[in-house]
């Protein structure tokens, strides 16, 4: 997100930055492997590959690059990129500004049927992971290995503790107020895990046209009538035969969402693969207590206590409960060889023995919890994310 480098409040500059770097305002831009979007609201610029990508393995450099151009092109605004998912002390309702251009139909008929006065609209970043199928089998088998991961990705990416200029006593505020922004209309969000479907028209008939009729009423242009309208923690994404991951917040610097990225979508690989845990078993799971423990990593990150033993098994783990970072731990320990994940492994041994961003976060303000020592810590985490390193003690 773009703030301003005297007092790091939001600024509304994403339209004036792209313009800087390409001539005129558009929606996109391509800058080599590396596009720049814009987002819901003016303030939050996106970063996405331009082409699809055989490995995320080194990917991080060429974000990291963009960042940089990004922060020079925001000198002459007398503005910063801040990293995290979520501005600590941003006032939504004040603050919050429409992307005027392009697309912003489709943003306006969000703001009139939900209100995008809130955070669960205004702040959020979030890193999304797309992952391709093949085919049906392909993609029954992702969607069941993915749903299996979902619930304890807060637990390795949680770094949302403050909003309002508060500790909010989640360490997943973004997940938090993410999964009740569609509640006007429930089936869009649903429990943010999804629906046990493992077929493409399973998929399409259960989740994609159920939000589409209960949409209807209040899109009567059907302006909101895409995949893309579908907000679980993972979505189908069938116009590129992608599954996309989207319950990750953004860390503090390229190099963090990467590392992060490695060890979940080694984790998806271990499922799909059937190393622990078969295709049939992974099948058998309903929705409600996989909702169960991703709210309880919502609210406790690394910290939760997972006491579904069944769960637990699908790990190769025999305990009767752990911790949530015990998993990840555990699957780090099982991956750690792996080409990918070996690759960022010094990283994730930091996020793991120094816990989330989240917690990271907490350990940094201490018992000075006000408005000056909060802007003090992400003063710290926008000078690591222009210089591209982690948030350590």
């Amino acid at each position: 997100m773009i703030v301003d480098r005297a007092d790091e409040r939001v600024c509304p500059v994403t339209d004036r930055v792209i313009k800087s770097a390409s001539g005129s305002i558009q929606n996109e831009i391509c800058n080599g492997d590396i596009s720049w979007s814009n987002e819901l609201v003016l303030h939050v610029i996106e970063l996405k590959t331009t082409s699809p990508v055989p490995t995320v393995a080194g990917i991080d450099k060429s974000f990291q690059s963009n960042v940089n151009q990004i922060n020079n092109l925001l000198e002459k605004f007398n503005a910063r990129l801040m990293p995290g998912p979520m501005h600590p002390f941003m006032d939504p309702v004040r603050e919050m500004r429409l992307w005027p251009h392009d697309y912003n139909p489709i943003y306006e008929a969000f703001d009139r049927i939900f209100s995008c006065k809130g955070h669960g609209w205004a702040n959020l970043q979030s890193m999304h992971i797309n992952l391709p199928f093949a085919n049906d089998e392909e993609f029954g088998r992702l969607h069941a290995a993915i749903r299996m991961i979902l619930p304890i990705i807060p637990a390795l990416s949680a770094a949302s503790p403050i909003a309002d200029g508060l500790l909010t006593g989640y360490m997943d505020t973004r997940m938090d107020v993410y999964r009740k922004n569609s509640s006007k209309i429930p089936s869009i969000t649903g429990s943010v895990i999804p629906e046990p479907v493992y077929s493409p028209a399973q998929y399409q008939e259960k989740i994609l046209n159920k939000i589409y009729r209960d949409l209807a009423p209040f899109d009567p242009e059907g302006i909101l009538q895409e995949e893309w309208v579908n907000a679980r923690g993972a979505i189908a994404r069938f116009e590129r035969n992608t599954i996309e991951i989207r319950v990750i917040d953004v860390q503090e610097a390229p190099v963090a969402d990467i590392s992060i990225a490695a060890l979940i979508i080694e984790a998806v690989r271990m499922m799909v693969e059937e190393r622990v845990c078969s295709y049939q078993e992974q099948k058998k799971w309903e929705t409600e207590p996989l909702a169960v423990i991703f709210s309880d990593t919502v609210k406790s990150a690394e910290h939760t206590w997972i006491t579904d033993e069944k769960y637990l098994k699908c790990f190769g783990i025999h305990e009767k409960t752990c911790q949530a970072l015990h998993i990840w731990n555990h699957l780090f320990t099982m991956m750690q060889n792996s080409e990918l994940v070996s690759k960022y492994s010094q990283n994730l041994r930091t996020i793991l023995d120094e816990g989330t961003l989240a917690s990271r976060i907490l350990r940094a303000l201490g018992e000075t919890q006000n408005h000056p020592k909060i802007r003090e810590v992400y003063r710290k985490l926008s000078s690591c994310l222009q210089e591209g390193v982690l948030f350590t003690r």
